[in-house]
């Protein structure tokens, strides 16, 4: 029976609007995708819609996955040309004897340019050098960038330009720096041993004498580096939150005493972090001496006083030519770098697990 309205279908079945169920198939039925003026399309357009959607979902998918490893790419390409294969190639060098002059000409020898520097009185001295002029140097250093970032946390005025002026040593040149703490240093006008003058003292042969010698090169290290510690210091400083400070000043802590239990606790990831990177720098230490010795100063001195692993590897490699020695120094030091950031780790790790153990036993 079939109503005017066309409510009831030949069928009997009831519309939908009047609370029947709607006809079987009708749900299921596939809507035909209409054109722009309303005309229904065919199935091969579906088709070939449904296909194209599938595509740009793909594509869409392998964007987000493919998109981050394109935008780091260009650093490992980087890193793969100027840095890893150099270490590579360093490392296959030193297993070879080869000289500076003839690349080309390279005899396997294994271990034996490893051998050799065990053997040799130059490199344990160069090691034991470097060792001294490190803890010299990176000692001070960071003792030094501690006080002054704790004062510079002050309020005090003209703050930005105590800041900017300690960024100055950092941002002058290695060789300005040499020859300036050089003249200052000398033995007959320097300035130095004119002010131990007036206090009745001898003047010191800086350049000659073992350890003045690696004070005085080590002086430059602390003159060039401490501002930039300083600065790393007073940003962490700066995120620690007042209300420790506020909480130490209420129980009666002064000063120096908010400083050893509140600001050094809080920046002890930050003090790990700049003794890892400081001694990386005083393993690598070359520039300093080697322009604070003169046109001999990849010896050291006249007595290899302040020679260290890197002017040693120098001297092998381009004054000797042993360039499979030189490549066996290079690999030396940079397993050294590894033992360092091993113990640093170590130390990161097990720090906070001593000191609840020790808490507990107390």
């Amino acid at each position: 029976m079939t109503g005017p309205d066309n409510s009831v279908d030949t069928a009997g079945a009831t519309s939908p609007a009047q609370g029947g169920a709607a006809p079987a198939g009708a749900a299921s039925e596939p809507r035909t995708p209409r054109g722009p003026h309303g005309e229904q399309g065919s199935g091969g357009d579906t088709s070939a819609e449904e296909k194209r959607l599938a595509r740009r979902s793909k594509r869409a998918r392998w964007d987000l996955k493919a998109s981050p490893y394109a935008f780091v790419a260009p650093f490992f390409l980087f890193f793969a040309a100027f840095g890893l294969f150099p270490l590579v190639y360093t490392g296959w060098t030193s297993l070879h004897k080869v000289q500076l002059g003839a690349l080309d000409d390279q005899q396997w020898a294994g271990f034996h340019n490893y051998a050799r520097l065990l053997d040799d009185d130059f490199f344990w001295n160069a090691l034991w050098n470097t060792f001294t002029m490190g803890v010299m140097s990176t000692v001070p250093q960071l003792l030094l960038a501690l006080g002054i970032a704790h004062l510079l946390n002050y309020r005090l005025r003209g703050s930005m330009a105590y800041r900017v002026a300690l960024l100055t040593p950092y941002a002058t040149s290695v060789a300005a720096a040499a020859l300036v703490f050089t003249l200052l240093f000398g033995f007959d006008s320097g300035m130095i041993n004119w002010g131990l003058g007036h206090l009745g003292i001898d003047p010191v042969n800086w350049r000659e004498e073992h350890w003045y010698s690696q004070a005085a090169i080590s002086s430059i290290v602390v003159w060039r580096w401490t501002g930039y510690n300083a600065l790393i210091y007073l940003a962490a400083m700066q995120a620690i939150p007042h209300d420790l400070y506020e909480s130490a000043a209420l129980d009666g802590a002064s000063r120096w005493r908010q400083f050893i239990h509140v600001t050094v606790p809080m920046l002890r990831p930050t003090i790990l972090f700049t003794v890892v990177v400081s001694t990386i720098g005083a393993t690598q230490l070359f520039g300093e001496p080697m322009l604070f010795g003169g046109s001999s100063g990849y010896k050291g001195g006249a007595d290899h006083q302040f020679q260290t692993l890197g002017m040693y590897m120098y001297e092998q490699g381009w004054v000797n030519f042993s360039l499979g020695r030189a490549s066996a120094i290079a690999w030396v030091m940079f397993l050294l770098l590894l033992v360092l950031a091993a113990l640093a780790l170590v130390v990161q790790r097990l720090g906070p697990r001593l000191r609840t153990a020790m808490r507990s036993q107390r």
